[in-house]
């Protein structure tokens, strides 16, 4: 997605968001025994799941927090970003 500058993250819910809403999130990593805080705002919203996307939102992250998460991200998934296997990742 080419307008998420710095990255971020599909996740997930059922919970009712808004665009631009300021989310707080505690990012496991893999088997990393740390969580990372990281602040994003919600930049994209799919309503109601069906057959081909669940239901969430697309979460840009802070440029506070974009480079350092982005980068431990890329470096964990490593060759999967190649793939054609979906991800969570924007």
């Amino acid at each position: 997605m080419p307008y998420i500058k710095g990255g971020g993250l599909f996740i997930p819910t059922s919970k009712p968001f808004q665009m631009g809403d300021e989310v707080f999130m505690l990012l496991s990593l893999l088997d990393e025994p740390t969580r990372l805080k990281i602040v994003g705002k919600v930049v994209w919203i799919s309503p109601v799941a069906n057959n081909s996307r669940p239901q969430g939102v697309g979460v840009q992250f802070s440029e506070k927090d974009a480079s350092e998460v982005k980068n431990k991200i890329e470096a964990l998934l490593g060759s999967a970003l190649k793939s054609s296997r979906s991800t969570n990742t924007m």
